[in-house]
């Protein structure tokens, strides 16, 4: 049974930093590729990042673009998220998901549904 337990949301001031973290369980880690995603209230779910299963290749969505980092310790089973220059836009629940795609610069990984198991998401609150 595959477990990604997101944590490290909070509120937080418009301009200011936030690291998410992502711990999988129960699958060889290191096989799949990661993803974020965030969902608003009354908006449907959408990709923010992207990482291969090495590590070597990123992907992300335009609205995040210069501001987010993804990364991974497969060491450690764990996906991050850094979070930087936080706009009231942002504020949303976020998801980590774990996805069999090979290639991270696809149409696919865009998807929900290229996506095989999720975590319970963590809130992240932008206050202007």
């Amino acid at each position: 049974q595959v477990q990604l337990v997101e944590s490290g949301g909070g509120l937080v001031q418009a301009g200011g930093s936030l690291r998410l973290s992502c711990a999988a369980s129960g699958r060889t880690f290191s096989s799949y590729a990661m993803g974020w995603f965030r969902q608003a209230p009354g908006k449907e779910r959408e990709f923010v990042a992207a990482i291969s299963w090495s590590g070597d290749s990123t992907n992300y969505a335009d609205s995040v673009k210069g501001r987010f980092t993804i990364s991974r310790d497969n060491a450690k089973n764990t996906v991050y998220l850094q979070m930087s220059s936080l706009k009231p836009e942002d504020t949303a629940v976020y998801y980590c998901a774990m996805s069999q795609a090979q290639k991270v610069h696809t149409i696919a990984v865009l998807k929900t549904t290229r996506y095989d198991y999720w975590g319970q998401g963590t809130q992240v609150t932008v206050s202007s």
